[in-house]
């Protein structure tokens, strides 16, 4: 954001919601001070367009810098950036050639050996959607039966503490999103988690077929945006190369915008992937129906 200021003169002033972002644009409506809301998922940009709290952004760089499945097709949100759910393997005890599909996961051989966080996590929800998408409910469901039955553990945690567990040797593969891994390998502060991330092979599924399932880090205009126009060049200006490179460097995140180059960490360690190029909303779309197949199977009990 320092670097938008230096280059328009604009200053901008970032608030975190911790709660729900939209409880509260419904509580503030007309009298929000928000322009723009910034999510780390896709399905809160979904939810703030089905309720009518974000505007509709007519942008040709929008729609030249960003992938069509990475915003939404009315143009009331656009992703950022982009990451990837994969498969994290201990190095000790998995042969990476072992599995290269989300769908190996509910083969006996794991049986007691996959780790995951809470099913109900946007983030899990999203993966389950797209399995919906790509095989059908009725297969998606044997799929997370499958996968429950193989679990070390109920479902727990966080990402980073998926891949704690493998280190521990509590499990062998774990399903965490591919940014954890950088964010872990620069950690510093925790170098600890820097052994974690030492500890496993990253394993991108379904590169012979659909590739790997894909998510965004978010934006979105506000219906009441008080200073529209501004808000509008900040938008432009984080779909730039010269943003999403900065991005790239910072959160470990994939660019959206296909020009800008990967950070070199993720050029060191991950090699360019076959990524599923569903449209998000459709993912988006799907999360009432992963929802109902996790109460069913009682995936997180």
């Amino acid at each position: 954001m320092d670097d938008f200021t230096r280059q328009t003169g604009i200053v901008t002033n970032i608030v975190y919601e911790r709660s729900s972002l939209v409880k509260r644009l419904i509580i503030e409506g007309s009298a929000s001070a928000a322009d723009l809301v910034l999510t780390s998922d896709v399905a809160p940009l979904y939810q703030l367009a089905k309720m009518g709290l974000i505007e509709k952004v007519d942008s040709e760089i929008l729609a030249s810098n960003i992938p069509v499945q990475f915003r939404d097709p009315q143009n009331l949100w656009f992703g950022l950036t982009s990451r990837a759910r994969i498969i994290y393997a201990s190095k000790e005890r998995v042969d990476p050639l072992e599995i290269s599909q989300y769908e190996n996961l509910m083969a006996a051989k794991w049986r007691g050996r996959i780790c995951c966080r809470s099913a109900k996590h946007n983030y899990m929800l999203s993966l389950i959607s797209s399995m919906i998408l790509a095989r059908g409910e009725q297969f998606t469901e044997q799929w997370l039966r499958g996968i429950k039955q193989n679990l070390a553990r109920k479902p727990q945690g966080n990402d980073r503490a998926q891949v704690k567990a493998i280190s521990e040797g509590v499990c062998d593969i774990a399903l965490v999103n591919s940014y954890y891994f950088g964010k872990m390998l620069t950690n510093q502060r925790k170098p600890e988690q820097i052994k974690w991330a030492q500890n496993v092979h990253l394993i991108f599924p379904n590169q012979d077929n659909r590739g790997s399932h894909m998510n965004i880090s978010g934006i979105a205009l506000t219906k009441n945006a008080p200073n529209k126009a501004n808000a509008v060049s900040l938008m432009e200006y984080l779909s730039s190369e010269r943003a999403q490179f900065i991005y790239a460097q910072q959160n470990h995140e994939f660019p959206v915008n296909n020009t800008t180059p990967y950070s070199p960490l993720l050029n060191k360690y991950i090699p360019k992937f076959k990524q599923d190029k569903v449209a998000l909303v459709q993912i988006a779309a799907q999360h009432q129906q992963a929802l109902a197949l996790i109460e069913k199977v009682r995936f997180d009990q």
